[in-house]
């Protein structure tokens, strides 16, 4: 049996800077409606790099919707007509002043699929170097590095507790297991 949701009406209810919200009326496999809140956003890219001794640059923020300052790996929206490599290009330079020579597409994944559209697309940056680039004016974001057992411990204390950086951090601990 197909469980498909056919999409009856969708009504756009607030267009924003970085996301829309729109209620969509569904037909339900048993043929009852009901409706699904989704929000529309248009997708981002998030970048591992990785050091030539193995370490990861991560960046710590406050992030107002968590309440609390987090660690992540450097990430960002990908902006119109943008790929999702020009967006890693551009948001690892603007977050952390680095460069890649090395730029590889991983994988891509929903980060919240049971309300929102954001699909992630996932890079390795390797033989990365420091530029003289400033960060974003309106970012305030430090910069920090650690190495796998590191990153590895502190998801264990619950002190890493970004799902996209989690993923990023378990690939490259099988990734350099492989090396």
């Amino acid at each position: 049996m197909i469980y498909e949701e056919k999409t009856m009406k969708s009504d756009k209810i607030y267009e924003g800077k970085i996301l829309n919200l729109r209620i969509d009326t569904i037909e339900l496999p048993d043929k009852k409606y009901s409706k699904r809140e989704i929000i529309e956003h248009p997708g981002s890219v998030g970048i591992i790099a990785i050091t030539d001794d193995n370490c990861l640059i991560l960046v710590k923020q406050y992030r107002k919707a968590a309440e609390d300052f987090l660690y992540e790996i450097p990430a960002g929206k990908l902006e119109v007509n943008e790929e999702p490599r020009e967006t890693a290009i551009r948001e690892l330079r603007e977050e952390t002043s680095y460069e890649a020579n090395k730029l590889n597409y991983i994988s891509e994944f929903y980060t919240s699929p049971g309300y929102c559209n954001e699909k992630i697309h996932l890079f390795l940056a390797e033989d990365i170097y420091i530029t003289d680039l400033d960060p974003e004016p309106d970012e305030f974001i430090e910069t920090v590095e650690f190495n796998i057992n590191e990153l590895i411990n502190m998801i264990n204390k619950g002190e890493i507790i970004d799902s996209k950086t989690i993923i990023g951090i378990y690939y490259v601990k099988d990734y350099l297991n492989k090396v």
